[in-house]
């Protein structure tokens, strides 16, 4: 699987060249599923901002769904374990890519595990996934207590599909927990190495290769 791990989406030009570069071909003629899951174990969400991120209706923002794809569908991770596997397997065999919603990444690593969805993903060679937030932080190996929002104090740990751990939202205006500083500080707490990066960056990885993609600002901690 290819990842193109993102603080704020495609916000940018150089984020939205190396998608269509991890795609192979245009946007408009891949297809894609959405996947909202992490917004319900995200305290700050709601349904009203789950229908915005579906419908692509943020203010002020090009949300996923709305880059201009082929098709679009929506792929919810609870509803999964309830549905034949053969059926939904085929759904996310054939889609492109698959457009990981933020909210919160320790829900959102249950649920991937419980639907069968973690165990897929190393089949998917062909596959991108673009994360927002807890959709790209769910790939990591911890995210920090820092960012624990669904049952504080029962772990941080997710997938660890990569090697090393994320601090989305860096320097967002009006988040003072999201300062350089903060994200120094939590780094200090994480045992890996670790990235802070903020709207206008990504991360990409495809097989052994870690690219920064950035118009903004980021910052790497490494660990030996």
């Amino acid at each position: 699987m290819k990842l193109l791990l993102t603080s704020g989406g495609i916000t940018n030009d150089s984020i939205r060249a190396a998608l269509i570069e991890m795609l192979g071909k245009p946007i408009e003629e891949s297809d894609a599923l959405f996947i909202p899951t992490a917004q319900w174990g995200q305290p700050m969400c709601s349904p009203q901002t789950v229908w915005q991120s579906t419908a692509d209706r943020w203010p002020g923002a090009t949300g996923l769904c709305g880059l201009g794809w082929k098709s679009v569908g929506v792929l919810e991770l609870t509803a999964l374990p309830t549905i034949d596997r053969a059926r939904w397997e085929a759904w996310v065999r054939d889609a492109d890519v698959l457009l990981v919603d933020g909210g919160e990444a320790v829900y959102l690593a249950r649920w991937m595990r419980e639907s069968g969805l973690a165990d897929l993903l190393p089949s998917l060679t062909d596959t991108v996934w673009v994360g927002v937030s807890a959709g790209s932080m769910v790939m990591t190996p911890r995210i920090g207590d820092h960012f624990v929002d669904w049952r504080p104090g029962e772990g941080d740990e997710t997938l660890g599909v990569v090697d090393f751990s994320i601090f989305p939202h860096l320097d967002y205006p009006g988040w003072t927990s999201n300062t350089a500083e903060a994200a120094r500080r939590w780094a200090a707490t994480i045992p890996g190495p670790s990235y802070a990066i903020d709207e206008q960056t990504a991360i990409a990885v495809v097989g052994d290769e870690v690219r920064v993609i950035s118009e903004g600002s980021w910052e790497h901690f490494p660990r030996p």
